[in-house]
């Protein structure tokens, strides 16, 4: 009889490291959901069953994101700890793999390769040697016996649901810590040094080119669509057979521009100034937050050159809606619509957006000395 494999992907925390204002895992990576990228890469045949640990805040998002590959969302835990032992209790299989949605960058053969170990020692860890040298309390440690440990890690599904049941209330960084302290040392095998985990903000930048010098930013903004009628894109409601999951009004590219206005003044993002968990941004008017960005470069005496922004959607057809959109970007940042451009686009069925789940807004912003602007 086949051995049932199931997976875990923990995404119930707040990632506030990052700065982003929200869960980092719903932020965009390379035009997409971070987690959007984890969740793709436990989509393969050996696995049958994938349960996802979402936040109560989080949860509309990301059982969205999940809802198209089949996988379940559960409620976690105030901690991590928790949200694992929340999960084992639905979990069906014989084995089971437990993965932080934040190392969206594991390959497909790490995780094949974690299967077979726990089918043949009972555990598999995956860990890293350490490269660095390593000072513990001011004591020099040989980093040669130092290892980094990383996820996925698998075991047998009664054996961690046995550990987890022992450990009654006690909080745990990882799992096979728990596994150790009541089951037996579990087996490690070699991770990759490209299993990075997503912690900080230019994490999320890993492989993208540098914007370059002077008064340039870049901002990227991406939405899953959820239920609605409409989505509302720079300003201008537009018909749709769904609408965008967000605090506000879901507008990915007034966001977009936001990120890349701050950006080239080098302040915060607009998680900072308009975070999601402050009820006067519940369905607010993203022309209004544009607005207030406008205000916070006046302050510092600088003003936008010009605005380019690029949306991809399948759904719905833009292209008859950009001169009003230009018109309404125009009215706020007080720049002159030859300044701005939109070019609307598909992703021709792939990814993300070409599977019809959301829409990704890519903007870059110049800024100037408001002496210096001719807009």
């Amino acid at each position: 009889m086949k051995t049932k494999i199931s997976a875990i992907i923990c995404a119930a925390g707040k990632g506030e490291r990052a700065g982003f204002g929200k869960n980092k895992l719903l932020a965009p990576l390379y035009g997409e959901p971070a987690l959007f990228h984890t969740l793709k890469k436990f989509d393969i045949p050996e696995i049958d069953e994938v349960i996802v640990t979402s936040s109560e805040s989080d949860f509309e998002e990301i059982s969205a994101l999940c809802a198209p590959f089949g996988f379940k969302t559960v409620l976690g835990g105030a901690t991590r700890t928790e949200s694992v032992r929340r999960a084992l209790g639905q979990v069906t299989g014989d084995i089971v793999l437990i993965h932080d949605g934040a190392r969206p960058f594991v390959s497909v053969e790490l995780i094949k390769k974690c299967i077979e170990t726990v089918k043949k020692y009972g555990s598999g860890i995956c860990a890293v040697k350490a490269t660095d040298s390593a000072v513990y309390q001011g004591i020099r440690v040989d980093r040669d016996k130092l290892h980094l440990v990383q996820t996925p890690q698998g075991f047998y599904t009664d054996d961690i649901k046995k550990a987890y049941a022992l450990a009654d209330g006690k909080v745990y960084t990882d799992d096979s810590a728990v596994y150790a302290e009541y089951i037996e040392q579990p087996i490690f095998i070699n991770g990759e040094t490209g299993n990075k985990k997503l912690t900080y903000k230019e994490d999320f930048m890993r492989g993208l080119p540098p914007v370059g010098h002077g008064l340039v930013g870049l901002g990227v903004d991406v939405h899953a669509f959820g239920a609605g009628s409409f989505v509302t894109l720079a300003g201008v409601k537009i018909p749709c057979d769904g609408g965008l999951i967000a605090h506000s009004d879901g507008d990915v590219i007034i966001h977009a521009v936001m990120d890349a206005l701050l950006s080239a003044a080098g302040l915060k993002d607009i998680g900072h100034y308009f975070p999601d968990t402050d009820e006067k941004y519940k369905n607010a008017d993203s022309r209004e937050m544009l607005g207030r960005v406008i205000e916070l470069l006046n302050e510092r005496g600088l003003a936008p050159v010009n605005i380019s922004v690029s949306v991809q959607a399948e759904k719905p057809r833009l292209a008859k809606h950009i001169d009003a959109m230009k018109k309404n970007l125009s009215a706020v940042l007080r720049l002159s619509e030859e300044k701005i451009a939109i070019a609307a686009g598909t992703c021709e069925g792939l990814g993300f957006v070409g599977a019809g789940l959301g829409i990704t807004a890519y903007s870059t912003a110049t800024l100037a000395r408001k002496e210096k602007n001719d807009g």
